[in-house]
C-alpha cells in the first residue's frame, strides 16, 4: 500500500514509520517540519504528488500547557490541519487514520467515575488541548466518510520527550521525586499503538480491494475506537514501575533516586486541566480489527529495554568517535 505518514518525527510516528515500513509498505514519511498541515496548499500538493491509500496522521500541537495561552496554535494544527488532511485526502480518494486523545473527556467516567470510554461516551473536554483535539475529530468526520479516529491515552516510547522518559532522567538527577496519584490512565506504549495502526492499515487496504458489490461490510470499520493498553494505573504507579524496571537493567546504574512519594493533583498545579479518570473501552477496536492490547506493565518492560538499546548504540558510537 502507499501511505503517507505526518508528524513522522515525534515519537509515535517514528515507530509507525518503522512498522509500515518493516511491513513491506511503500511509506512517504513528513515530519512537522517537511509538512505543516496548516498550509492548506502545502498539503493538498504533497498528497496529490504522492497519491497514497491511506494518511496516517500523527501531527499535532501537544503542548496541553502551552495550549491554554496559544489557543490559536493549537486549533490551527490540531482542527484546520486535520480539515486540510481530509480535504486533500478526499480529493486524492485516500482514506486517514487520525491519532485523537483522552483528553476529549471530562474525567468523570463513562456513565460512572471507574467506566471505561467508549466511542459513545459523551465529549466534555476540559480545555483546549482537548477542545482543539475534538474540533479535529469534527472536520475530518464532517469532510471525509472514509476515516477512522483513534482515542489514545498516556503515550510514551523510547524516542521523543515523554513522561517515562522524563522519570527516567529525572530519577539520575534527583534522590527523591513526587508524582501525582489521582489520576488514573491506561500509559501506552508507542509501539503497541504503531502495530494496531498497521492492521488497521491493512484492513482499510482489504476493504478498498473488493469488489463493488461486496463492500456492504467496509461502512462498518469507520469511526471512532479507543485504543490504549490493558490496564490501570496513576502516574505515580508508572513512575515507581519505569524507575523500577530501570533499575533492574544497567541504566540502573546511573539511578540515584531512592524515593517517589505520591501526591494528589492539587499540590502540582499546571496550567490545563488534567482529567482525573481517562481510561478508554478498547472492546471495539479489539472486535472489528482483532488488534492486540498488551497489559501496560509488559510493554514498559519492553519500552525499557528499547532505551538500554538505544543508549548501548549511542555509547558505542561515542567509543568509535573517540578511537
Amino acid at each position: 500500500m502507499k501511505i503517507i505518514i505526518t508528524g513522522s518525527g515525534g515519537q509515535l510516528g517514528t515507530d509507525t514509520l518503522a512498522e509500515l515500513t518493516t511491513r513491506g509498505h511503500l511509506v512517504t514519511p513528513f515530519t512537522s517540519k517537511e509538512l505543516d498541515i496548516t498550509d492548506a496548499g502545502a498539503v493538498a500538493s504533497s498528497i496529490a504528488a504522492s497519491a497514497p491509500d491511506v494518511i496516517v496522521n500523527c501531527a499535532a500541537y501537544t503542548a496541553v500547557d502551552k495550549a491554554e495561552t496559544d489557543k490559536e496554535r493549537a486549533f490551527a494544527v490540531n482542527a484546520d490541519g486535520v480539515r486540510n488532511l481530509a480535504v486533500a485526502a478526499k480529493e486524492a480518494g485516500a482514506a486517514i487514520v487520525h491519532i485523537s486523545t483522552d483528553f476529549v473527556f471530562d474525567g468523570k467516567g463513562g456513565g460512572t467515575a471507574t467506566e471505561p470510554y467508549t466511542d459513545k461516551d459523551a465529549t466534555a473536554p476540559l480545555g483546549v488541548y482537548g477542545s482543539s483535539k475534538l474540533a479535529g475529530e469534527v472536520a475530518l468526520a464532517e469532510t471525509l466518510p472514509e476515516h477512522i479516529i483513534i482515542r489514545t491515552s498516556w503515550l510514551y516510547g523510547a524516542h521523543g520527550n515523554n513522561f517515562v522518559n522524563t522519570m527516567l532522567r529525572l530519577a539520575k538527577e534527583r534522590e527523591s521525586l513526587k508524582v501525582v496519584s489521582d489520576q488514573l490512565g491506561s500509559p501506552t506504549w508507542t509501539k503497541d499503538l504503531a502495530r494496531a495502526i498497521s492492521v488497521i492499515v491493512e484492513r482499510i487496504g482489504e476493504a478498498g480491494a473488493k469488489e463493488a458489490g461486496a463492500k456492504e461490510t467496509e461502512s462498518a470499520i469507520w469511526g471512532i475506537y479507543g485504543y490504549s493498553n490493558r490496564g490501570v494505573a496513576s502516574w505515580y504507579d508508572l513512575a515507581v514501575a519505569a524507575i523500577s524496571e530501570a533499575r533492574e537493567t544497567s541504566l540502573g546504574a546511573d539511578i540515584v533516586c531512592t524515593s517517589v512519594s505520591p501526591i494528589p493533583a492539587t499540590e502540582y498545579p499546571t496550567p490545563a486541566t488534567r482529567p482525573s479518570y481517562s481510561v478508554l473501552d478498547t472492546a471495539k477496536i479489539e472486535r472489528v480489527f482483532g488488534v492486540t492490547v498488551p497489559d501496560w506493565k509488559g510493554s514498559l518492560k519492553e519500552m525499557i529495554k528499547e532505551v538500554l538499546k538505544i543508549e548501548s548504540k549511542v555509547t558505542q558510537t561515542e567509543v568509535g568517535n573517540e578511537a
